[in-house]
Order: structure tokens, then C-alpha cells, then sequence
């Protein structure tokens, strides 16, 4: 460790704790249940990607959404688990620096992303429900296509002007990251010096990222639940009411609760524990990922069938397989 000014040394390396309050005994028993919902994830979002790949009649605008979250979901949980884990398998809680902030700007990498794929989507719906006739020309899969590379480039912007602060401070005293993984409010508290210009640019950026976004989210589902009671058909009112329902409670998850969490330390009167403030974290991370693929794909009659002819065939195959080895050899 190289020294900044007396009686400081400048941090070298971070160590993640993770859970505070969790017991040694409990380490393996919350590595395993970590290892599981990483697996999940990864497997139940590849699949979807796959199916998209192999499945010509998937590539339409909707499902081009799908994909890019499917791909978001494994990209994100592929940076913020594996050291978490390690954290609790090996009992590593060390982190370099650079690899620290290199994951600190991927999570906010990946958040911003997500945020930019729920307004596409938003926007996706509303121009379906609200404009059906101009629908296949506004919103064609080129056109998808182009919106998707868009936001997975300007998603870089976001946490890439927190990333530039960053390199203008420097850490002493405590290197502990009292997280599951690195994230701008860990890092800013181990900031020396002054850190209301670093805490407030990095609280406007999320706000950004965040409420504009929601703001015009809430705009097209209430001009969505307009046109869903000028509808004739019932089962299409029930239809759009039920999806637009089901991705209402995916976007309630993502962004009520980093809201509370980003504005924590910006609120009077307003505190949050460190463990309530992890939980909640780890809650809005890594939830909504798991529950994706299983949200829009069963709920989607079109995947579902896909889903069943690729069962059916397995079992197909199967039979005829077992029948082969069955066949006494001649001599």
C-alpha cells in the first residue's frame, strides 16, 4: 500500500462482506443457494436465447426484447454472482481495485440497460395496443434491432460518467465493501475527502437513468389502459390487461425498489441498515432475472408451443433410442 498523506494509506484491494449479520456456519448453505440461483438463471435465459436462434417464427420485434433482456439478465448475474459465491464457498472476500470498479461499472452497466430495454418495451406495447393498424409498419424487427444495439451502447454512458469521477478520488482507511458486490454507494463511502460532489453527480445519473424511463413507462400504460376500454373484444381487454399486468409487476420490482435505495442517503429522516439496504439490493438484482424467462415465455402461447414440439420430439426420439439398444446383436 502506497501512502497518500499521514496516518492514511491508500487501499490497494477491497474485501466484499457481503451479509454482515451471517454466521460462518451458514457459508456453504448460502454458497449452494447462490451456485443454484446462478445456474437458473443463466440456463432459463439461455434457453430463450437458443430458441430464438433456432426458431425463425421468434424473430419479431417482441422477442427481440425478450432476447436482449435474456442476454442483460446473464450478463449481469455472470458479473455480480461468481465472486459472491467465492465470497461464501472459499471464504475470498478479497477483490482487486480495478476489478472492483471494472464490476462496480458493469452493474451499473447492465441496471442502466435493463432500464433502456423496459422503455423499449413500454414503447413496443403502446405503439401495439394504442396504434394496431400502424403497428407492423412503425415497429418492424429491423427497426427493433436497431433500438436494441442503441440502448446496449448509450447504456455505457451512464455509469461511465461516475466512472470518470471515480478516478479523480482516491480510497484510504477501510477497504470493506459492505455489499454483495461493488456499486457506487459502497465505494462513495469509502471515499477520502469531500464526497458531496461524487455522491450527488452519481445520485443525479441514477435518478436520470431511472425516472425518465418510468416517466414515460407510466405514460404508456395509462394511455394503454385508456385504449384497453375503448376495446369491443372482452378476451382482448383481458389479454392486454393480463400482460400488460404481468410486465407491470416485473417494472414495480426493478424500479420502486432502487429508488428507496438510491435516495436513502439523499432524504432526511430517511435511513436504511446496512442489512435491510442489502437485502433489498439482492432482491431487485437478482430476482427479477431468475422469474424472466419464465414470465414472458410461459405466458407467451407462441413459445409455449415451441416448448411443447421440442418435448414432444425428445420424447420421440427417446423410445426409438432405447428400442436400438434393445435389438440383440447377431453372431
Amino acid at each position: 500500500m502506497a501512502q497518500v498523506e499521514e496516518n492514511y494509506t491508500e487501499v490497494s484491494a477491497f474485501l466484499i462482506v457481503g451479509f454482515p449479520g451471517l454466521q460462518l456456519e451458514h457459508f456453504h448453505t448460502v454458497a449452494w443457494f447462490l451456485f443454484i440461483l446462478y445456474v437458473t438463471t443463466v440456463v432459463g435465459n439461455l434457453v430463450l436465447v437458443v430458441m430464438f436462434a433456432l426458431e425463425h417464427s421468434l424473430q419479431k420485434p417482441m422477442y427481440i426484447i425478450m432476447v436482449s433482456l435474456a442476454l442483460s439478465d446473464v450478463g449481469f448475474t455472470t458479473v455480480a454472482l461468481p465472486k459472491l459465491i467465492a465470497r461464501y464457498w472459499w471464504n475470498d472476500a478479497s477483490i482487486g481495485f480495478y476489478t472492483c470498479h471494472f464490476q462496480r461499472h458493469m452493474i451499473h452497466y447492465f441496471g442502466s440497460l435493463n432500464s433502456l430495454i423496459m422503455l423499449t418495451m413500454a414503447m413496443d406495447r403502446y405503439l401495439a395496443v394504442c396504434f394496431p393498424l400502424r403497428y407492423p409498419m412503425l415497429m418492424t424487427a429491423p427497426t427493433m434491432t436497431i433500438l436494441t444495439v442503441f440502448s446496449w451502447l448509450v447504456a455505457h454512458v451512464f455509469p461511465g460518467v461516475t466512472s470518470i469521477n471515480f478516478t479523480q478520488i482516491s480510497f484510504c482507511g477501510s477497504n470493506e465493501i459492505i455489499q454483495a458486490f461493488c456499486d457506487t454507494l459502497s465505494l462513495t463511502a469509502l471515499a477520502c475527502g469531500d464526497k458531496r460532489y461524487l455522491s450527488g453527480a452519481s445520485y443525479a445519473t441514477a435518478m436520470f437513468i431511472l425516472l425518465v424511463p418510468l416517466g414515460f413507462v407510466i405514460f404508456s400504460y395509462f394511455c394503454i389502459i385508456i385504449s384497453v376500454f375503448h376495446m369491443t373484444s372482452g378476451q382482448g381487454r383481458r389479454k392486454t390487461l393480463s400482460t400488460c399486468a404481468t410486465q407491470g409487476c416485473i417494472i414495480s420490482i426493478y424500479y420502486i425498489p432502487r429508488f428507496f435505495v438510491y435516495s436513502a442517503p439523499h432524504i432526511p429522516n430517511m435511513r436504511m441498515t446496512s442489512d435491510s439496504r442489502i437485502a433489498t439490493t439482492f432482491f431487485y438484482s437478482f430476482f427479477p432475472p431468475l422469474i424472466n424467462p419464465f414470465v414472458y415465455c410461459l405466458r407467451t402461447k407462441e413459445i409455449k408451443a415451441i416448448w411443447s414440439r421440442w418435448v414432444q420430439r425428445l420424447q420421440v426420439v427417446q423410445p426409438k433410442s432405447s428400442k436400438t439398444a434393445d435389438v440383440p446383436k447377431v453372431k
